[in-house]
Protein backbone atom coordinates (compact mmCIF):
# COMPACT_ATOMS: atom_id res chain seq x y z
CA UNK A 1 0.00 0.00 0.00
CA UNK A 2 2.73 2.21 0.62
CA UNK A 3 3.77 2.23 -3.03
CA UNK A 4 0.81 2.82 -4.41
CA UNK A 5 0.25 5.85 -2.15
CA UNK A 6 4.12 6.79 -3.26
CA UNK A 7 2.64 6.53 -7.11
CA UNK A 8 1.12 9.94 -8.03
CA UNK A 9 4.22 12.18 -6.02
CA UNK A 10 6.89 9.44 -8.37
CA UNK A 11 4.20 9.87 -11.59
CA UNK A 12 4.75 14.04 -10.95
CA UNK A 13 8.32 13.71 -10.76
CA UNK A 14 8.82 11.69 -13.83
CA UNK A 15 6.20 14.13 -16.04
CA UNK A 16 8.56 16.69 -14.57
CA UNK A 17 11.43 15.17 -15.65
CA UNK A 18 10.35 14.29 -19.16
CA UNK A 19 8.91 17.88 -19.62
CA UNK A 20 12.46 19.44 -18.83
CA UNK A 21 14.34 16.67 -20.99
CA UNK A 22 11.84 17.84 -23.82
CA UNK A 23 12.76 21.84 -23.68
CA UNK A 24 16.61 21.20 -23.33
CA UNK A 25 15.71 18.89 -26.24
CA UNK A 26 14.05 21.91 -28.20
CA UNK A 27 16.18 24.05 -26.96
CA UNK A 28 19.45 22.33 -28.48
CA UNK A 29 17.31 21.41 -31.63
CA UNK A 30 17.33 25.59 -31.93
CA UNK A 31 20.83 26.53 -31.24
CA UNK A 32 21.79 23.87 -34.38
CA UNK A 33 19.18 25.14 -36.57
CA UNK A 34 20.41 29.27 -36.06
CA UNK A 35 23.91 27.45 -36.67
CA UNK A 36 23.04 25.84 -39.73
CA UNK A 37 21.48 29.09 -41.20
CA UNK A 38 24.41 31.19 -40.20
CA UNK A 39 27.02 28.66 -41.65
CA UNK A 40 24.65 28.53 -45.32
CA UNK A 41 24.54 32.33 -44.90
CA UNK A 42 28.20 33.38 -44.66
CA UNK A 43 28.82 30.45 -47.41
CA UNK A 44 26.71 32.12 -49.80
CA UNK A 45 28.12 36.05 -48.85
CA UNK A 46 31.68 34.45 -49.42
CA UNK A 47 31.03 32.44 -52.86
CA UNK A 48 28.81 36.18 -53.70
CA UNK A 49 31.60 37.70 -52.86
CA UNK A 50 34.73 35.59 -54.42
CA UNK A 51 32.68 34.33 -57.48
CA UNK A 52 30.30 37.14 -58.20
CA UNK A 53 27.08 35.07 -57.02
CA UNK A 54 23.50 36.60 -58.45
CA UNK A 55 20.42 36.77 -56.87
CA UNK A 56 19.44 33.89 -59.68
CA UNK A 57 21.90 31.39 -57.91
CA UNK A 58 20.22 31.27 -54.42
CA UNK A 59 17.05 30.57 -56.35
CA UNK A 60 18.52 27.60 -57.62
CA UNK A 61 20.12 26.68 -54.55
CA UNK A 62 16.77 27.07 -52.81
CA UNK A 63 15.20 24.47 -55.54
CA UNK A 64 17.82 21.86 -55.02
CA UNK A 65 17.97 22.08 -51.81
CA UNK A 66 14.11 21.62 -51.31
CA UNK A 67 14.40 18.69 -53.51
CA UNK A 68 17.20 17.07 -51.32
CA UNK A 69 15.62 17.83 -47.98
CA UNK A 70 11.32 18.05 -48.82
CA UNK A 71 10.65 17.34 -45.13
CA UNK A 72 12.43 20.65 -43.88
CA UNK A 73 10.53 23.77 -44.55
CA UNK A 74 13.44 26.15 -44.43
CA UNK A 75 15.06 26.60 -47.72
CA UNK A 76 12.69 29.10 -49.99
CA UNK A 77 14.54 31.52 -51.18
CA UNK A 78 13.55 34.09 -49.48
CA UNK A 79 14.39 32.17 -46.29
CA UNK A 80 18.01 31.76 -47.78
CA UNK A 81 18.19 35.75 -48.58
CA UNK A 82 17.48 35.94 -44.60
CA UNK A 83 20.23 33.19 -44.06
CA UNK A 84 22.60 35.16 -46.09
CA UNK A 85 21.73 38.66 -44.27
CA UNK A 86 21.81 36.48 -41.24
CA UNK A 87 25.72 35.21 -41.99
CA UNK A 88 26.63 38.87 -42.96
CA UNK A 89 25.29 40.61 -39.60
CA UNK A 90 27.21 38.19 -38.16
CA UNK A 91 30.80 37.61 -39.41
CA UNK A 92 32.20 36.64 -35.91
CA UNK A 93 30.94 32.57 -34.82
CA UNK A 94 31.98 32.98 -31.16
CA UNK A 95 28.91 35.25 -30.86
CA UNK A 96 26.74 33.13 -32.76
CA UNK A 97 27.66 30.22 -30.71
CA UNK A 98 27.46 31.82 -26.91
CA UNK A 99 24.26 34.51 -27.67
CA UNK A 100 22.89 34.64 -30.85
CA UNK A 101 21.93 30.95 -31.18
CA UNK A 102 19.59 30.94 -27.96
CA UNK A 103 17.01 33.20 -29.85
CA UNK A 104 14.67 31.64 -32.43
CA UNK A 105 14.72 32.04 -36.06
CA UNK A 106 12.04 34.82 -36.24
CA UNK A 107 13.73 36.88 -33.90
CA UNK A 108 16.74 37.02 -36.13
CA UNK A 109 14.67 38.18 -38.74
CA UNK A 110 13.08 41.10 -37.11
CA UNK A 111 16.74 41.97 -35.70
CA UNK A 112 18.12 42.54 -39.34
CA UNK A 113 15.99 45.38 -39.24
CA UNK A 114 17.82 46.87 -36.78
CA UNK A 115 20.30 50.14 -37.66
CA UNK A 116 24.57 48.63 -36.96
CA UNK A 117 26.04 45.73 -35.69
CA UNK A 118 26.51 47.12 -31.87
CA UNK A 119 22.33 47.83 -31.89
CA UNK A 120 22.03 44.17 -32.86
CA UNK A 121 23.92 42.90 -30.73
CA UNK A 122 22.78 44.68 -28.04
CA UNK A 123 19.06 43.50 -29.00
CA UNK A 124 20.42 39.90 -29.05
CA UNK A 125 21.66 39.73 -25.54
CA UNK A 126 19.11 42.15 -24.16
CA UNK A 127 16.28 39.34 -25.79
CA UNK A 128 18.30 35.90 -24.31
CA UNK A 129 19.08 37.99 -21.00
CA UNK A 130 15.38 39.09 -20.36
CA UNK A 131 13.23 36.39 -22.62
CA UNK A 132 11.57 38.76 -24.88
CA UNK A 133 9.30 37.32 -27.21
CA UNK A 134 9.11 38.27 -30.68
CA UNK A 135 6.43 41.06 -30.40
CA UNK A 136 8.38 42.28 -27.36
CA UNK A 137 11.37 42.43 -28.81
CA UNK A 138 9.62 44.50 -32.54
CA UNK A 139 8.19 47.07 -29.42
CA UNK A 140 11.70 47.83 -28.14
CA UNK A 141 13.22 47.85 -31.62
CA UNK A 142 11.07 50.52 -32.64
CA UNK A 143 10.30 52.67 -29.53
CA UNK A 144 14.59 52.28 -30.07
CA UNK A 145 15.30 50.98 -26.78
CA UNK A 146 19.06 50.53 -28.18
CA UNK A 147 19.31 54.86 -27.76
CA UNK A 148 17.21 54.92 -24.78
CA UNK A 149 19.43 52.75 -22.66
CA UNK A 150 21.21 53.95 -19.96
CA UNK A 151 21.04 57.75 -21.13
CA UNK A 152 19.29 59.28 -18.19
CA UNK A 153 20.41 61.88 -15.77
CA UNK A 154 21.83 60.29 -12.98
CA UNK A 155 23.82 60.74 -9.77
CA UNK A 156 24.60 57.03 -9.11
CA UNK A 157 28.52 57.40 -9.60
CA UNK A 158 28.84 59.37 -6.64
CA UNK A 159 25.82 58.40 -4.40
CA UNK A 160 26.02 54.40 -4.71
CA UNK A 161 29.05 51.94 -4.16
CA UNK A 162 30.41 49.87 -7.01
CA UNK A 163 28.99 48.00 -8.59
CA UNK A 164 25.35 48.99 -7.37
CA UNK A 165 25.87 52.29 -9.20
CA UNK A 166 26.69 50.54 -12.71
CA UNK A 167 23.59 48.34 -12.21
CA UNK A 168 21.55 51.13 -11.26
CA UNK A 169 22.42 53.50 -14.08
CA UNK A 170 21.86 50.60 -16.80
CA UNK A 171 18.00 50.06 -15.16
CA UNK A 172 17.01 53.94 -16.13
CA UNK A 173 16.48 55.06 -19.74
CA UNK A 174 17.01 58.64 -21.05
CA UNK A 175 13.43 58.33 -22.33
CA UNK A 176 10.25 55.66 -21.44
CA UNK A 177 7.61 55.01 -23.96
CA UNK A 178 4.58 55.26 -22.91
CA UNK A 179 2.69 54.61 -26.01
CA UNK A 180 0.58 51.57 -24.56
CA UNK A 181 -0.96 53.71 -22.44
CA UNK A 182 -3.48 55.46 -24.82
CA UNK A 183 -3.10 58.77 -23.51
CA UNK A 184 -3.41 62.34 -25.00
CA UNK A 185 -0.04 64.18 -24.63
CA UNK A 186 -1.74 66.86 -22.46
CA UNK A 187 -2.83 64.29 -19.84
CA UNK A 188 -2.77 65.07 -16.31
CA UNK A 189 -0.39 63.27 -13.52
CA UNK A 190 -3.36 61.30 -12.03
CA UNK A 191 -4.53 60.10 -15.61
CA UNK A 192 -0.68 59.06 -16.31
CA UNK A 193 -1.03 57.19 -13.32
CA UNK A 194 -4.02 55.69 -13.42
CA UNK A 195 -2.97 54.35 -16.85
CA UNK A 196 0.44 52.76 -16.11
CA UNK A 197 -1.75 51.03 -13.10
CA UNK A 198 -3.97 49.34 -15.56
CA UNK A 199 -1.34 48.26 -17.73
CA UNK A 200 0.97 47.21 -14.88
CA UNK A 201 2.67 44.41 -16.99
CA UNK A 202 3.43 46.30 -20.27
CA UNK A 203 5.08 48.88 -17.87
CA UNK A 204 7.18 46.51 -16.32
CA UNK A 205 7.99 45.27 -19.70
CA UNK A 206 8.74 48.83 -20.67
CA UNK A 207 10.57 49.65 -16.69
CA UNK A 208 12.80 45.72 -17.67
CA UNK A 209 13.85 42.59 -16.10
CA UNK A 210 13.66 42.91 -12.32
CA UNK A 211 10.40 45.50 -10.97
CA UNK A 212 8.73 44.04 -8.61
CA UNK A 213 5.64 45.99 -8.66
CA UNK A 214 4.47 46.93 -4.45
CA UNK A 215 2.10 49.87 -5.06
CA UNK A 216 0.71 52.72 -6.27
CA UNK A 217 -0.12 56.16 -4.00
CA UNK A 218 1.77 54.27 -1.25
CA UNK A 219 1.01 56.05 2.02
CA UNK A 220 3.78 56.69 4.31
CA UNK A 221 3.42 58.46 7.71
CA UNK A 222 6.55 60.97 8.57
CA UNK A 223 5.95 63.52 11.47
CA UNK A 224 1.92 62.76 11.61
CA UNK A 225 1.11 63.58 7.97
CA UNK A 226 0.61 61.38 5.69
CA UNK A 227 2.88 61.27 1.87
CA UNK A 228 2.10 59.26 -0.98
CA UNK A 229 4.25 58.06 -3.30
CA UNK A 230 2.98 57.59 -6.98
CA UNK A 231 4.64 54.45 -7.81
CA UNK A 232 7.13 52.13 -5.49
CA UNK A 233 8.57 48.88 -6.45
CA UNK A 234 11.24 46.82 -5.33
CA UNK A 235 14.19 45.73 -8.16
CA UNK A 236 14.72 42.06 -7.64
CA UNK A 237 18.92 41.74 -9.25
CA UNK A 238 19.28 45.09 -6.96
CA UNK A 239 18.06 44.61 -3.78
CA UNK A 240 16.83 47.73 -3.28
CA UNK A 241 13.03 49.67 -3.40
CA UNK A 242 12.65 51.87 -6.51
CA UNK A 243 10.47 55.26 -5.85
CA UNK A 244 8.82 56.44 -9.06
CA UNK A 245 7.52 60.02 -9.40
CA UNK A 246 5.27 61.40 -12.27
CA UNK A 247 5.32 64.69 -13.53
CA UNK A 248 3.27 66.06 -16.92
CA UNK A 249 5.48 69.15 -16.66
CA UNK A 250 9.29 69.93 -17.08
CA UNK A 251 11.89 69.13 -14.92
CA UNK A 252 12.03 71.81 -11.52
CA UNK A 253 14.70 71.30 -9.16
CA UNK A 254 12.11 71.31 -6.14
CA UNK A 255 11.27 68.38 -7.69
CA UNK A 256 14.83 66.34 -6.45
CA UNK A 257 14.42 67.97 -2.26
CA UNK A 258 10.97 66.08 -2.84
CA UNK A 259 12.45 63.17 -3.98
CA UNK A 260 15.08 62.90 -1.54
CA UNK A 261 12.71 63.26 1.45
CA UNK A 262 10.62 60.32 0.17
CA UNK A 263 13.69 58.12 -0.13
CA UNK A 264 14.45 58.73 3.45
CA UNK A 265 11.51 57.80 4.64
CA UNK A 266 11.46 54.51 2.27
CA UNK A 267 14.95 53.96 3.90
CA UNK A 268 13.72 54.38 7.72
CA UNK A 269 9.97 52.75 7.43
CA UNK A 270 10.61 49.72 4.27
CA UNK A 271 14.08 49.62 3.82
CA UNK A 272 15.72 46.05 5.01
CA UNK A 273 18.98 45.54 7.15
CA UNK A 274 20.35 43.88 3.74
CA UNK A 275 18.66 46.03 1.19
CA UNK A 276 20.45 48.69 -0.60
CA UNK A 277 20.04 51.87 -0.73
CA UNK A 278 16.79 53.18 -2.42
CA UNK A 279 16.53 54.28 -5.52
CA UNK A 280 14.44 57.35 -6.75
CA UNK A 281 13.48 57.97 -10.59
CA UNK A 282 11.67 60.98 -11.49
CA UNK A 283 9.59 60.88 -14.97
CA UNK A 284 8.95 64.50 -16.33
CA UNK A 285 7.65 65.71 -19.66
CA UNK A 286 10.91 67.47 -20.27
CA UNK A 287 13.83 68.80 -18.63
CA UNK A 288 17.02 70.43 -19.03
CA UNK A 289 20.35 68.69 -18.60
CA UNK A 290 22.06 71.59 -16.77
CA UNK A 291 19.13 72.46 -14.70
CA UNK A 292 19.23 68.09 -13.38
CA UNK A 293 22.91 68.30 -12.87
CA UNK A 294 22.87 71.13 -10.57
CA UNK A 295 19.94 69.63 -8.91
CA UNK A 296 21.90 66.36 -8.18
CA UNK A 297 25.08 67.57 -7.77
CA UNK A 298 25.03 67.61 -4.31
CA UNK A 299 22.56 65.40 -3.21
CA UNK A 300 23.62 62.50 -1.01
CA UNK A 301 20.58 60.00 -2.45
CA UNK A 302 20.69 58.15 -5.46
CA UNK A 303 18.30 59.86 -7.91
CA UNK A 304 17.78 59.91 -11.99
CA UNK A 305 15.67 61.84 -13.67
CA UNK A 306 14.35 60.74 -17.35
CA UNK A 307 11.32 61.93 -19.47
CA UNK A 308 8.61 59.88 -21.53
CA UNK A 309 6.28 59.62 -24.38
CA UNK A 310 3.00 59.38 -25.07
CA UNK A 311 1.09 58.16 -28.11
CA UNK A 312 -3.05 58.30 -28.69
CA UNK A 313 -3.03 55.09 -30.28
CA UNK A 314 -1.88 51.48 -28.55
CA UNK A 315 0.23 49.42 -30.60
CA UNK A 316 -0.79 46.27 -31.79
CA UNK A 317 1.85 44.06 -30.71
CA UNK A 318 1.80 45.31 -27.22
CA UNK A 319 -2.31 44.32 -27.25
CA UNK A 320 -1.48 40.13 -26.18
CA UNK A 321 0.86 41.64 -23.49
CA UNK A 322 -1.56 44.10 -21.33
CA UNK A 323 -2.94 42.69 -17.96
CA UNK A 324 -6.25 41.67 -16.99
CA UNK A 325 -8.07 42.33 -13.90
CA UNK A 326 -7.06 39.22 -12.27
CA UNK A 327 -3.99 39.85 -12.72
CA UNK A 328 -4.01 43.36 -11.24
CA UNK A 329 -6.00 41.62 -8.25
CA UNK A 330 -3.12 39.36 -7.87
CA UNK A 331 -0.63 42.20 -7.80
CA UNK A 332 -2.14 44.25 -5.43
CA UNK A 333 -3.22 41.01 -2.71
CA UNK A 334 0.64 39.99 -2.92
CA UNK A 335 2.26 44.00 -2.28
CA UNK A 336 -0.55 43.94 0.93
CA UNK A 337 0.64 40.95 2.25
CA UNK A 338 4.19 42.12 1.78
CA UNK A 339 5.22 39.09 -0.96
CA UNK A 340 6.15 41.68 -3.90
CA UNK A 341 10.05 40.55 -3.01
CA UNK A 342 9.13 37.02 -4.50
CA UNK A 343 6.98 38.14 -7.36
CA UNK A 344 9.60 37.89 -10.60
CA UNK A 345 8.79 40.14 -13.23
Amino acid sequence: MTGVADYPAFLDALKARVRSARLTAAVAVNQELIQLYWSIGRDIVDRQRREGWGAKVIDRLAADLRAAFPEMAGFSARNLRYMRDFGAAYPDQEFVQQAAAKLPWGHHIVLLGARGENERRFYVRAAVEQGWSRNVLVHQIESDLYRRQSQALTNFEATLPAPQSALAAQLVKDTYAFDFLGLAPDVSERDLERGLIEQVRALIMELGKGFAFVGSQYPLEVGGQDYRLDLLFYHLRLRCYVVIELKVEAFKPEFAGKMNFYLSAVDDQLRHPDDQPSIGIILCKARNRVIVEYALRDSLKPLGVASYTLSASLPAQLESALPTARDLAILERASRRGRFKDQPV
